[in-house]
């Protein structure tokens, strides 16, 4: 990948697994120093040793993307040491264990607006000042092609969710794009990460090898920011060669969360059944 846009602080959150994990490390190979940002600090800890192991630079910050206060403090701590955040990835997300809208708890709609759509909203916010000073910036934020098409696979909060982040980052492009600020969203469709684990119904080995892989979608967004910055991608859809037979996945998720007394409910999703 060209290096000519190289020394740049990024910060990635979601970055101990995943596509967040592949993000960051194709930042630090290209020259950037990385801020890594997730729940867990082993697994960010654990990175931030290996991209130093490689040459690169990276800072481990444990952080719950909920919580405004600790993503307004840190952005603080960075300009306070001298550097302000020039590249943001917005790419952790969550998923709601009800699908179905029918059975959905409002708080897990809730929580699952507040992972993928308020955090977006809260980190964009907290660098732009600086990004708007300096007269360039990028900021890229992992969508999901439930924006566009919204079934029970991802669910009634995540496609909720993740079509507002689309429509906001529309928002951010169209407003700052001539004060120098690239805003980009990346859809990927079904990814092999391990949030698959938590499905109802996780994907065997043999479909997962046809879906996108991390490293696929880390490879999307590493194009966008190596542009120069003349150039940008307000949309990017990357999905599946295959797209896989979900028939059984969208069964199972149409009844999970139902009261097991349920009339209508199948028998096979009733206590016991098999």
């Amino acid at each position: 990948m060209a290096q000519a846009d190289t020394g740049k602080l990024a910060l990635v959150t979601g970055a101990g697994s995943g596509m967040g994990r592949e993000i960051a490390l194709g930042l630090a190979a290209a020259g950037h120093e990385v801020v890594l940002c997730g729940r867990r600090p082993g697994p960010l800890e654990d990175l931030a040793k290996e991209i130093g192991k490689s040459g690169g630079k990276a800072r481990p910050e444990t952080l719950d993307i909920t919580d405004r206060d600790a993503i307004d403090a840190l952005v603080r701590r960075l300009e306070d040491d001298g550097r302000s955040v020039e590249i943001l990835i917005n790419n952790a997300g969550s998923a709601s264990k009800v699908l179905n809208a029918r059975w959905l708890p409002e708080d897990e709609f809730e929580t699952t607006v507040r992972t993928n759509l308020t955090a977006v909203f809260n980190f964009s916010q907290a660098v732009l000042p600086a990004m708007l000073a300096k007269g360039e910036g990028t900021i890229i934020t992992v969508s999901s092609l439930a924006a566009v098409n919204p079934n029970l696979l991802g669910g009634a909060a995540y496609g909720a969710a993740k079509a507002g982040v689309r429509n906001f980052m529309g928002f951010m492009h169209n407003t700052y794009r001539h004060q120098g600020i690239r805003s980009i969203c990346v859809l990927p469709g079904e990814a092999d990460t391990p949030i698959l684990n938590n499905r109802a119904r996780p994907p065997s080995g043999q479909e997962r090898a046809r879906m996108l892989a991390a490293e696929d979608v880390a490879a999307a967004v590493l194009m966008c920011v190596s542009l120069p910055p003349r150039a940008t991608v307000p949309e990017l859809h990357i999905c599946p060669t295959f797209q896989r037979d979900i028939s059984e996945d969208l069964e199972i998720a149409r009844w999970q969360g139902a009261p097991s007394d349920l009339p209508d409910l199948p028998p096979k999703f009733r206590e016991g059944g098999q």
